[in-house]
């Protein structure tokens, strides 16, 4: 009998989209489903992108260069700069969605069995690639009771071995929406400085930051710069998650050789996709303020609707879109599955993602979910109502 890999049987499903099928049968049997579990904006995608994905005048769909469009990291520059992060167009390799560079970043960076140290929880690719890397995921505890701030030094000191070659942090946070202070930005570079370390820094969200506090980049930390390694994406701060164009920004130059081999065997980047990217960097500073205040004024009302039902508790993200949200339930995953395959409410339900899956050890995170504020605030109202029954009549069985 043919047998796969050990390295697919290892690989993780992703929470985020595993109960896909039951809510699939649960639209093909009628029923509403609010989306809170996937991180899809029901924004518009800007004018310009879109006028540019229209007027492609093209007659050859050919290959891009490996790196990327030269125009592209080009006018990428011009929007770093703006976030005060100094950069050339060859610091910055084009990928296929910000997936595609942590995926490269593993690769040429860790060998297998070497350690990289990443938060717990955090998002669940991070985990999955570790394992097509051959990598060892180390995990530092946050906690849903302190607000998943980072925990003392001392904690990252504990899980650094011989073996330990990185850490990887996401700031603004997927999945807690946690943001972290220049003071927190400043030990962990001088761990990195310490021991030598890469530090991956997945910063897809910069745009959506909900405290005065300034934006501290990786790309900021003195003393570190070969050691950084940026992880980037348009998918969000431009609502176009299907045109799947990320980057891989370092100035580590051996780094950067190594990344192109593996862009080299996959070929190319998106051609269309680049084109929509080029062209949303030229966004109006207007639409970026709307969605801004959009997805505050859908944080603050998702996070008054929840914390007034009977045991659901959520901190207060300060960045990104999305929560982590503890449940009086005794099993999450089940609840969320029950929600699709067996409950609705007026013709509604509800998909989340289960909180589990986000956590490294096995049985962490059972009582909790991670949700989305992607929906309009109409939408989120009807959704925290049929969370709310759902509860009530999980429970009550």
């Amino acid at each position: 009998m043919l047998e796969i890999s050990e390295r697919a049987n290892n690989m993780p499903s992703s929470p985020i989209r595993k109960l896909a099928k039951y809510a699939d049968t649960a639209k093909r049997n009628g029923i509403h489903v609010y989306h809170l579990n996937i991180g899809q904006p029901d924004i518009k995608t800007p004018d310009c992108a879109l006028e540019a994905a229209r007027n492609v005048d093209r007659d050859i769909l050919e290959y891009s260069p490996s790196q990327g469009y030269a125009s592209l990291r080009t006018k990428l520059v011009g929007y770093y700069a703006e976030y005060g992060i100094d950069l050339a167009p060859g610091d910055i390799i084009i990928t296929t969605g910000g997936s595609e560079a942590v995926q490269f970043a593993y690769m040429a960076c860790l060998n297998p069995g070497d350690e990289i140290i990443v938060t717990d929880p955090s998002y669940a690719n991070y985990m999955a690639f570790a394992i097509s890397a051959g990598a060892v995921v180390k995990s530092v505890k946050t906690r849903i009771e302190d607000g998943f701030k980072l925990p003392p030094v001392e904690e990252f000191e504990k899980q650094i071995t011989p073996k330990t070659k990185a850490i990887l942090i996401c700031n603004p946070n997927n999945p807690t929406g946690y943001l972290y202070t220049k003071k927190e930005m400043m030990q962990i570079r001088d761990i990195v400085k310490k021991h030598n370390l890469y530090l991956f820094s997945d910063e897809v969200y910069r745009e959506f930051i909900y405290t005065k506090a300034p934006y501290v980049s990786a790309c900021h930390l003195e003393g570190i710069e070969e050691n950084v390694i940026l992880i980037d994406s348009v998918s969000k701060r431009y609502s176009e998650c299907g045109i799947r164009i990320g980057a891989l920004i370092t100035k580590n130059k051996k780094v950067r050789e190594a990344v192109m081999k593996f862009c080299q065997a996959r070929l190319s980047p998106p051609l269309f996709g680049q084109v929509i990217a080029e062209a949303s960097i030229s966004t109006p500073q207007e639409y970026m303020d709307q969605v801004y205040d959009e997805y505050l004024e859908r944080r603050n009302f998702l996070l008054n609707e929840l914390n007034k039902i009977p045991g659901v508790y959520s901190p207060t993200p300060m960045g990104a879109f999305y929560t982590m949200v503890q449940l009086p339930v005794d099993d999450a995953e089940k609840f969320c599955q029950w929600c699709l395959t067996d409950f609705q409410y007026e013709g509604q339900t509800i998909m989340m993602a289960p909180g589990s899956g986000f956590y490294t050890e096995p049985g962490e995170g059972k009582d909790q979910v991670r949700m989305a504020y992607v929906l309009n605030k109409e939408d989120l109202g009807k959704a925290m109502i049929v969370l709310q029954k759902a509860l009530e009549a999980y429970n009550a069985q």
